[in-house]
């Protein structure tokens, strides 16, 4: 469970998140929905530890997050999977160095265990017959595929999602969006992406929180909140 309770934080002075309470249950798929610039990615980069509140608290399985030590939270992220808005991905390696690499840093697996596992990813997400590539030599929706691959291979029990389907036009947003969800839900990953995608968030989310100006007006499930009176929830989901 991640529970963030009156979260505030600013930036350069700025007021960026105000108040934030939300409690995302274990294997959950939650969408974090706003205009650009309104904090999703700094709500992200909370979670992971990158940025710490001003005031409030954040907690993961019971643990709050500014508690902990370098070990705790070296033990914590190894659970963790991150999808990087342009998928960050190592341009020197191949696609199955890309994938291979968490393995080989963060376990103890022979070779052959590393191949096997690094495949049966790929397999997953739909990209055999591609190890040898590059990543320059993939189109934009094959690299997120790689990304993702990546960004689970650990087992990972929480992925987080930064702007997965920016770039991508209307078909490869859906293919990639219904390949989180199938993911997620193949590793019973909690999942808390951050986007503008309206469409394929009601369409893939347990629950949706919106943002403006830093402050959630509108959270769960999408039938809820498609209900929701809010004026701005009501023109920006419309």
């Amino acid at each position: 469970m991640i529970k963030i309770s009156h979260l505030y934080k600013s930036l350069n002075r700025e007021l960026v998140l105000k108040d934030i309470d939300l409690t995302i249950n274990d294997s959950e798929i939650w969408v974090i929905l706003g205009q650009s610039g309104v904090g999703k990615s700094v709500l992200l980069q909370h979670m992971i530890g990158l940025f710490h509140p001003d005031q409030g608290a954040i907690e993961i399985n019971g643990l709050r997050l500014d508690h902990l030590t370098a070990q705790q939270w070296l033990d914590l992220r190894r659970t963790m999977g991150y999808l990087f808005q342009e998928g960050a991905l190592y341009d020197f390696m191949t696609v199955f160095e890309n994938v291979a690499f968490p393995l080989q840093e963060h376990t103890a697996l022979s070779v052959l265990e590393i191949k096997a596992k690094a495949e049966n990813i790929l397999q997953l997400v739909g990209l055999e017959g591609v190890e040898r590539k590059y990543p320059a030599q993939l189109s934009g929706g094959m690299r997120k595929r790689v990304a993702l691959a990546r960004a689970v291979i650990l087992d990972s029990k929480i992925l987080f999602c930064d702007e997965p389907t920016s770039g991508l036009d209307p078909i490869l947003s859906r293919d990639i969006s219904n390949l989180i969800r199938d993911i997620s839900r193949h590793f019973r990953t909690t999942t808390v992406i951050a986007s503008h995608d309206i469409a394929n968030a009601f369409r893939i989310a347990d629950k949706v929180a919106i943002l403006k100006d830093g402050q959630v007006v509108a959270q769960g499930t999408p039938q809820e909140v498609r209900a929701s009176q809010n004026d701005f929830v009501r023109e920006f989901i419309h």
